[in-house]
């Protein structure tokens, strides 16, 4: 979506309005009896991205067929069972919401529209179940129709491409991850830059959500999912790395100290390399490597006899070496995205693209079963008001609210959408009241039908495309199809259409009574259960005896500090302190998967000296609560002091340095206020 009205947004207004047309067309042409489904579905399905759209329509289309044959088989046999056909609904609904919340990606389209469905098809019905399947297979119809049309419409004429959105967003990317990792290997502590941290959890989490429609591209042969989901674990490196690096430098210069100057030159040349990055992949990966080799040639030797500042220079060193490949690989990847070739465009690029593609990301259960909930019981109270009303529109209150349920389940707080879901369709009510009873009467034949609704569709298609007004444009949209204007046969009657205007704002308001008794701390719980969630993780790898996978827990980390962003931001809190403590547990969690692979390694006698430093760090974060955090135990920092005693002594020089570079990681992850390091006398 753009915040500017110009040619973006009128194409985009003008091929909702020749998809929504050509719906209608043919729906009205085969004779089917509520076309005002298809131009609904035709707005609801609209993306500025053509692939946003292709990517969805399978989806959507399964799902309707899914919800139909559930409407099928529910209401002949429970339709004189009124309770049990309610338990039945909502039951139906709970269980597709639930499952949309947890998927979080286009599939989750296809329950939704299942859940939904089934509520369109079914609840209008139950005053003719004999006609259930008849009604089940037009509705089918109607809305596939409207889904075809959006998706041949917005992805074959003049389509706007994912993959240039894409990699533009990407070289932006890359470009703010080489100022961030820039500004975290400065002499003096840049302003703002905990803040900038938590905008590459956003930018990777949006890379994700982008990459998911590359398959359905229709202008121009786009990048391999594979290749982008290795950029993102690469930019997931950055950020753990840069913090290293940072808060190393930042020790070794406290109190007036100062670095070597060799290491400070080989700072300032790297800080050069990002700042001016070789566009050549040969002349990138040389220029990588010289300065890699400096990192290794200044790093000390892990010894028993270090001090604590050499243990800080190997970290370091270390994990600047590291910095300096991930942002080479970085690059590298952009590259073989530009490229029309599945060949590698270098021997690393190969060695990035052949590891597993499937992104771990967050689940939170509890919000689903919470969303569910609201669902099953917004669907049991409203069919209890319809049946206790008698009302005969009522049908259409439940099922209109049974959609918004299903819509904003994965939303913290429903409610302010549901609002502009109000306005929007109060708009459309009155609007469409001007059409049905004073324009639409004077009109004779599609084409002036056509015209006639030419300008109230193109404008609200206009504003669909920005975020101040989309909220109330789409339902303003969906709310002028509407069967007094959209029907096989014109229908005048005034009664008829203000019951149906008032049971879809009644829908909306019960909607937002259900969603605000029950969800009225969504934003706050989900915040809690998602850092619990993160420390919950920590406590369980840490105990574990198997290989860590570290790419599993930093793409999960990521994608918990991208959730927590908007939602604390929301909350007008500090925006910087959550991403700064989601990566401070990266750190520490990273740290504990490479003592857990060093326990491994080592022999049971040699390894057993990290086991009460792996058991105590879990039981601190089992029993971390997020109303009120405490600091670790001093025992916490005892036993990492002692593993560091024992393991900087080992005969192996690898072993020291790898167990040197994850204690000093993991002692400035959990105390870096504590007094330096000291080796225990003998």
């Amino acid at each position: 979506m753009t915040q500017r009205f110009g040619l973006p947004a009128a194409l985009f207004a003008l091929k909702c309005y020749g998809s929504a047309m050509l719906a209608l067309y043919i729906a009205l042409r085969i004779g089917l009896p509520r076309p005002y489904w298809a131009v609904t579905t035709a707005y609801i399905v609209a993306q500025p991205l053509a692939g946003a759209v292709l990517s969805k329509a399978i989806f959507r289309v399964i799902g309707t067929i899914v919800g139909a044959a559930v409407a099928v088989f529910m209401v002949p046999r429970l339709v004189n069972a009124p309770e049990l056909l309610t338990l039945g609904f909502a039951l139906w609904l709970a269980l597709c919401v639930f499952v949309s919340v947890l998927d979080r990606t286009p599939r989750a389209y296809l329950f939704v529209l299942a859940g939904y469905s089934a509520c369109i098809i079914g609840l209008p019905s139950v005053d003719a179940p004999g006609d259930i399947f008849t009604v089940a297979s037009l509705r089918v119809q109607e809305i596939t129709i409207g889904i075809l049309c959006a998706s041949f419409v917005h992805g074959a004429i003049l389509p706007s491409s994912v993959t240039e959105l894409l990699l533009n967003r990407v070289e932006g990317m890359l470009r703010d991850a080489e100022r961030w990792s820039r500004d975290s290997i400065a002499r003096e502590a840049v302003p703002g830059l905990a803040k900038d941290r938590q905008r590459l959890a956003l930018d990777i989490n949006e890379l994700h959500q982008l990459s998911t429609h590359l398959p359905y591209e229709t202008v121009r042969i786009a990048p391999r999912v594979r290749t982008v989901r290795a950029l993102q674990d690469q930019l997931s490196l950055a950020l753990p790395l840069a913090a290293a690096v940072d808060d190393r430098m930042t020790v070794l210069v406290r109190d007036g100290g100062r670095l070597p100057p060799a290491i400070a030159a080989l700072i300032e040349d790297v800080r050069a390399w990002l700042a001016d990055m070789p566009q050549d992949w040969a002349e990138r990966d040389a220029t990588a490597e010289a300065l890699r080799a400096r990192c290794a040639m200044l790093e000390p030797e892990a010894t028993a006899a270090m001090g604590w500042d050499d243990a800080l220079r190997i970290s370091l060193l270390s994990r600047l070496a590291e910095l300096i490949g991930v942002h080479r690989d970085c690059r590298d990847l952009r590259d073989q995205m530009e490229t029309h070739s599945r060949h590698p465009v270098t021997p690393r690029v190969a060695e990035l693209l052949d590891q597993p593609t499937a992104r771990a990301l967050h689940r939170d259960y509890w919000g689903a079963a919470r969303a569910a909930m609201s669902a099953a019981i917004a669907i049991i109270v409203g069919c209890t008001l319809w049946i206790a009303s008698g009302w005969q529109d009522g049908s259409g209150a439940v099922m209109l609210m049974g959609v918004f349920i299903a819509l904003f389940a994965a939303m913290d707080d429903p409610v302010a959408p549901l609002k502009a879901f109000f306005i929007g369709t109060a708009v459309a009510i009155i609007v469409g009241g001007i059409y049905a009873f004073a324009i639409l009467p004077r009109m004779d034949g599609f084409p002036m039908l056509a015209a006639a609704l030419a300008p109230a569709l193109l404008v609200g298609g206009a504003l669909m495309t920005s975020p101040r007004y989309a909220g109330l444009a789409l339902p303003a949209m969906m709310g002028l199809a509407n069967p007094s204007l959209l029907a096989a046969t014109y229908d005048s009657e005034f009664a008829p259409y203000v019951n149906g205007g008032i049971a879809q704002l009644l829908g909306i308001i019960l909607a937002i009574v259900i969603v605000r008794l029950l969800q009225s701390a969504g934003a706050e719980g989900a915040i809690r259960r998602t850092v619990k969630a993160g420390w919950a993780d920590i406590a369980s790898r840490a105990n574990l005896t198997t290989a860590p996978d570290i790419r599993a827990w930093i793409n999960r980390m990521l994608d918990r500090a991208a959730l927590l962003t908007p939602r604390l931001a929301a909350r007008s809190r500090d925006p910087g302190m959550p991403a700064y403590d989601a990566l401070r547990d990266m750190r520490t969690g990273l740290a504990i998967g490479e003592l857990r692979q060093l326990r491994l390694d080592l022999p049971r006698v040699q390894g057993g000296v990290l086991t009460p430093v792996l058991r105590d760090v879990g039981r601190y974060y089992a029993g971390l609560d997020p109303d009120r955090p405490t600091p670790p135990d001093e025992k916490v920092l005892r036993n990492i002091d002692r593993a560091m005693d024992v393991l900087v002594a080992n005969p192996s020089a690898p072993v020291r340095r790898t167990a040197a570079l994850s204690l000093v990681s993991l002692r400035r992850a959990l105390f870096p206020d504590a007094v330096p390091y000291r080796r225990a006398e003998a």
